[in-house]
């Protein structure tokens, strides 16, 4: 029904628009009891075979939800219902920003992808802690942080220490966001030491909690090879949990959308299928390179089963979604996981 009734009507609406529209639905109607039971009994797909335990948190199952699409953390208990074994929310900010100036979010339907340059848009993390205390569902959080544009790279720590510290009682796992491609000066942070600096501190105020929570590290997948060895030396060298690979890419090379059009749009990183090779690709060279010494969760072009499980035999302990479900719709998730069952089953 998605595809051929729901996706029709959706791709009407500019990208943006039609995303708010999206959610302020589902948060309206799936807390009706009825349109929530049956959204449950549609959705749910649970079994022991599913189950995960990943840098000491267990895991329903291992198809999340990538950050991006709950920013401000309104959502969660909704998208639960459809069956994610975790939500990352984010990427939170210390102070509210309204992000670039739209347009910013655009849709290459020729390419199954979707360009953003969003720029960190989120109401800060006060009123995102604020609706976290409210939730009820047990879903597994992840708090996805991020440095306000107007900080330099100079104090960028600083904003990351506020973020853990608001977060930390209410989010399951951190994940430490110097990947973007629509902050400008950001992606500079993935510089050996730069890198390692921030995630020291990040690791050493964590470790001054009751209860340390994991913390991981996203990347982009425009990397070289001899970047992605510095980041394995970064993860063993400051002891942090894991790495989510990846982030959306600059490179536009594999795109089949017309180059004009595509240049009209202007600045953005580029998610979706095209992006599904290279992130399995960095997958590899890190489980592989590393000799499997950290947890990856794999996300970039996963739009069915079968995406999923090449990121997993690539060396991916968990996997997330976020462009495979507008252009697939909220049963890709059902169907990942009976895809998975099928591959244990094997």
């Amino acid at each position: 029904m998605y595809k051929s009734l729901l996706k029709p009507l959706f791709f009407l609406k500019k990208p943006e628009d039609a995303h708010y529209f999206t959610t302020g639905l589902t948060k309206f109607t799936f807390n009706f009891p009825i349109v929530s039971s049956i959204v449950k009994s549609t959705f749910k797909l649970d079994d022991p075979r599913l189950e995960r335990e990943v840098f000491g948190l267990k895991f329903k199952n291992p198809v999340g939800l990538a950050a991006g699409f709950d920013k401000d953390a309104k959502v969660i208990d909704e998208m639960a219902m459809l069956g994610f074994g975790f939500i990352e929310i984010g990427t939170l900010t210390p102070k509210p920003q309204d992000g670039n100036p739209k347009p910013r979010l655009f849709r290459l339907p020729q390419d199954e992808a979707l360009i953003n340059r969003m720029g960190f848009n989120n109401g800060g993390v006060t009123e995102a802690v604020e609706r976290l205390k409210k939730r009820k569902s047990d879903v597994l959080v992840g708090g996805n942080i991020g440095k306000n544009k107007v900080t330099p790279n100079e104090n960028a720590v600083d904003d990351y220490l506020i973020c853990l510290e608001a977060l930390h009682p209410y989010v399951d796992y951190f994940v430490v966001n110097v990947s973007s491609p629509n902050t400008p000066n950001l992606r500079d942070l993935q510089e050996k030491e730069p890198l390692k600096a921030l995630l020291s501190a990040v690791k050493t105020a964590n470790d001054t909690k009751d209860k340390p929570k994991p913390i991981l590290l996203k990347i982009a997948p425009d990397l070289t090879n001899g970047q992605l060895d510095d980041i394995i030396e970064i993860v063993k060298e400051t002891g942090i949990d894991g790495v989510i690979a990846t982030n959306t890419t600059i490179d536009r090379s594999q795109l089949r959308t017309d180059k004009n059009e595509v240049k009209a749009i202007g600045a953005g990183g580029v998610s979706g299928k095209v992006l599904k090779n290279r992130s399995t690709e960095v997958i590899r060279y890190l489980s592989e390179k590393s000799e499997k010494a950290f947890p990856i969760i794999g996300v970039g072009g996963i739009y069915s089963p079968e995406d999923a499980i090449e990121k997993l035999e690539a060396g991916a302990s968990l996997v997330q979604v976020y462009s495979g479900m507008i252009y697939e719709g909220p049963g890709l998730i059902k169907r990942i996981k009976k895809g998975l069952l099928a591959y244990f089953s094997r």
